[in-house]
């Protein structure tokens, strides 16, 4: 089945409803941008058209675009490598003069997410493309104070209001049109009111409500009306829970989050509730929604998403042998972009002790810790990890998933130093009194870069490459040192 948000998309500016005033500024921003060269912000309150708009506008223009994601693309260098790039390419289409004046339309979704450590230089590298950019640039943001003051100083500002039910009625009439689905007009006046502000919400429950029949009445939008409100803890529930596959695909197109975080919730808490093989499924169906994830980012269809979510919501609950009882503390994904200062410290750490980047300390090494020391077991293990990273009570906790101020916690980092100091006790002496022993001043300096324990006897790196030659897995061997 077809999303009709995607079929129904509005392809010209005019299409776009319920905020005139915001879609007129939008074009003459867009029609004088050869004299201003500025980016522009477009900010509001999900569901209101801001991303449809730009398309839109993008066909008007006979501009190509590129869409890129804050979340996905948030560091400096990889911000500078993406949307820099893009802002300073030039197509075939203006090499030849075509239609579109060779302009492509930089779209930046999610650009209030940028923020914290995490996003290290993240948002002053945005914006310096933004200053310099030789394309149209729009930043597609929720929360517009949420975006630095330097990155809202170097744009424009347009403000998407909610999408009033006045306006939601006419687009979810013409949507029945061309269907072929008859309606009461007390149907959509319901769906219009239940869903005020929020137009992409009710063609959802347009649609939920529709699915079943060519006729809609009053009595359909009662039973297949959406909660709205439907938060990402009562999904988890459902999915993990209580309903089946069908019921939790369409309880995931309930909450107001992208298939791709809620991939991210429903992988953090499935080992939670699941085990064996029930957990096993879950997760091969979460590698699946995985996979469509990935071609999403790759071509930029989303229409894909459609199929992630059938994986995620209703993989997972097809898992699953039966329902659920008792609560169950769900949290929120360990790695979730935030600001808080222990995450962004434990990423960090883990990073630079391991020598890789800080996209594949968060994305792929961390969740492997998690796993292999959630709740602290095996204890021995966990304790290795703490001393092999130096974590104190905070970094273990937030790693483990256990409470910061327990007992467990703190015996952990305890036996944590103690492993650290007898360590560097032990190997002090590595160094020591090899003048005494014989080694002359040309092989003291080789004893010191190279402990007789690390010497390999066979010319290369213990890992078959020649000495000095980097190895392709480099992120395992540093863990492989502590476990």
């Amino acid at each position: 089945m077809v999303d009709w948000t995607e079929k129904y998309r509005p392809s010209t500016l005019s299409a776009v409803r319920g905020n005139d005033k915001a879609r007129d500024a939008l074009a003459e921003w867009a029609e004088a941008w050869d004299d201003h060269r500025e980016a522009v912000v477009v900010h509001g309150s999900p569901g209101v058209g801001k991303t449809s708009a730009a398309h839109a506008l993008a066909s008007d223009m006979g501009w190509e675009t590129v869409e890129l994601n804050a979340s996905d693309q948030r560091t400096a260098d990889v911000i500078e490598r993406f949307a820099g790039r893009a802002s300073k390419n030039t197509t075939l289409v203006g090499a030849t003069g075509g239609d579109g004046g060779g302009r492509q339309l930089v779209i930046l979704d999610e650009a209030d997410n940028i923020h914290g450590n995490y996003d290290r230089g993240g948002a002053s590298a945005l914006t310096r493309v933004v200053k310099d950019a030789d394309q149209p640039i729009v930043l597609i943001a929720n929360d517009y104070y949420d975006m630095s003051r330097g990155l809202r100083n170097a744009c424009r500002e347009i403000e998407f209001r909610d999408v009033s039910a006045r306006s939601i009625v006419p687009v979810l009439r013409d949507i029945c049109r061309r269907e072929g689905i008859e309606f009461e007009a007390d149907a959509l006046d319901r769906i219009a009111e239940v869903n005020d502000g929020d137009l992409r919400s009710a063609v959802n429950d347009l649609q939920a409500a529709a699915e079943d029949g060519r006729r809609l009445t009053v009595d359909d939008v009662a039973t297949g009306d959406r909660d709205r409100g439907l938060d990402v803890f009562p999904f988890l529930d459902a999915v993990l829970k209580e309903e089946s596959a069908e019921e939790a695909i369409q309880s995931a197109y309930r909450v107001d989050e992208t298939p791709d975080d809620l991939t991210k919730w429903v992988a953090e808490n499935a080992p939670k509730v699941y085990e064996g093989a029930e957990l096993a499924r879950a997760y091969d169906a979460l590698a699946d929604a995985d996979r469509w994830l990935g071609r999403v980012r790759a071509s930029q269809e989303y229409g894909y998403w459609r199929y992630a979510t059938d994986a995620l919501a209703g993989g997972v609950a097809a898992a699953r042998d039966g329902s659920k009882g008792g609560w169950t503390r769900f949290s929120r994904p360990q790695f979730w972009p935030s600001s808080d200062s222990t995450a962004d410290e434990v990423v960090r750490t883990v990073a630079e002790r391991g020598g890789f980047s800080m996209a594949t300390a968060r994305r792929e090494v961390l969740p492997f810790l998690a796993a292999m020391t959630h709740h602290c077991k095996p204890r021995d293990l966990t304790v290795a990890m703490a001393a092999y990273y130096d974590f104190d009570a905070e970094a273990v906790s937030f790693v483990t998933g256990s409470g910061e101020t327990t007992n467990k916690v703190a015996g952990i980092v305890e036996d944590a130093n103690e492993r650290r100091a007898s360590e560097m006790e032990e190997h002090s002496g590595a160094f020591g009194g090899t003048r005494d022993e014989g080694i002359d001043d040309g092989d003291d300096a080789a004893a010191t870069a190279a402990p007789e324990s690390t010497a390999d006897p066979e010319g290369d790196d213990g890992n078959g490459e020649p000495d000095g030659e980097a190895d392709d897995d480099e992120g395992q061997a540093g863990l492989s040192d502590f476990m």
